[in-house]
């Protein structure tokens, strides 16, 4: 998609919309929001509108920063102790790895 071809306006709009989105358990909507807008937000020269792209852009970046570090620090967790919980850990396998743990 060219931002180039948008008005503000609409910039703005879909900008609301990808950061709205990430709260539905869709945090590869902040990163499409962080990259898409970034240059929108901090490079451009100044107009109306660009305040609240900021605004959604560094939250997108936070929201993205958060869910990175909780699924990062739970597939680490579940990685190293998953045998560990016994069955509650195989419920909790999509797969169960064959061996001795």
């Amino acid at each position: 998609m060219n931002l180039e071809r948008l008005p503000n306006e609409e910039k703005l709009s879909l900008c609301r919309k990808y950061y709205l989105g990430g709260f539905a358990f869709l945090p590869f909507l902040w990163l499409v929001n962080v990259v898409w807008f970034f240059r929108e937000a901090f490079v451009k020269p100044a107009y109306t509108e660009q305040l609240q792209i900021k605004t959604y852009v560094k939250r997108s970046a936070l929201g993205l920063l958060l869910w990175v570090t909780v699924l990062t620090t739970w597939i680490t967790i579940f990685q190293h102790y998953r045998a560990e919980w016994g069955e509650v850990g195989d419920y909790l396998s999509f797969t169960i790895p064959l061996g001795i743990p």
